[in-house]
């Protein structure tokens, strides 16, 4: 795995409280350059709005315990059935590059009002990220074992098991890492949990965090039976 990537994941924590310090513009820049980027290729509406508290600053986001964020990013695109999952894989993306350029991010489902999404017809909004300079750089969690999320062996090769690593350092809805990789030879297979909330969003972003760490040319995706 990527030495320097495997940092930013290591470094990257959900963040609640932001200081009153405005986006610069050449970050801003390399930030939408590549959310566009991410948007050809992932099919998505993905928008990052800058300069904008409202949405942060309403009953359910101060009872998510936020404050002060006035930049965030909109994940939505095409109704789908594997929609959640594109905008978790794809989102992740971005927060990575966020949190390379400097800046924290927090992903929220419901603890935020009403955004400045333009949707166009057919496409919905399925969930928004936090983004901005944290107060703090947020804090380690508690996390699963490999062998709690996957059929992990000693003799597994070492891509699987530094994609399996990487997954565990994903952010998922309320911590709840309820996600199982399975292998067959250079066959991988992701599931979600059963019970839970945001689960299929969750599991793009696991997969985005495994294929980052196993090196996507190392193996192939099966899809769930």
């Amino acid at each position: 795995m990527d030495n320097e990537l495997l940092r930013i994941m290591r470094a990257r924590h959900s963040v609640r409280q932001y200081l009153d310090k405005p986006v610069p513009a050449d970050v801003r820049e390399q930030l939408d350059a590549y959310a566009a980027e991410l948007n050809r290729r992932g099919g998505l509406h993905m928008q990052v709005i800058y300069d904008e508290p409202s949405c942060f600053n309403s009953f359910m986001a101060h009872y998510g315990k936020f404050s002060g964020c006035a930049n965030y990013i909109i994940l939505a695109g095409r109704k789908a059935p594997d929609l959640d999952e594109r905008c978790g894989f794809t989102g992740e993306l971005l927060v990575l590059k966020a949190q390379e350029l400097g800046l924290n991010t927090c992903w929220a489902a419901l603890t935020h009002g009403k955004s400045k999404a333009v949707l166009h017809d057919g496409e919905k909004e399925v969930i928004v990220i936090a983004l901005g300079y944290g107060k703090t750089q947020g804090n380690l969690r508690k996390s699963k074992t490999a062998a709690e999320v996957s059929d992990m062996t000693d003799d597994a090769p070492v891509w699987y098991k530094n994609g399996v690593e990487a997954a565990l350092l994903a952010p998922t809805a309320m911590n709840q890492q309820k996600f199982f990789f399975t292998r067959e030879g250079n066959a991988v297979t992701a599931r979600a949990g059963r019970l839970g909330t945001c689960l299929k969003i969750d599991l793009g972003i696991v997969k985005c965090h495994f294929e980052l760490g196993a090196g996507k040319e190392n193996f192939e995706w099966r899809k769930q039976q």
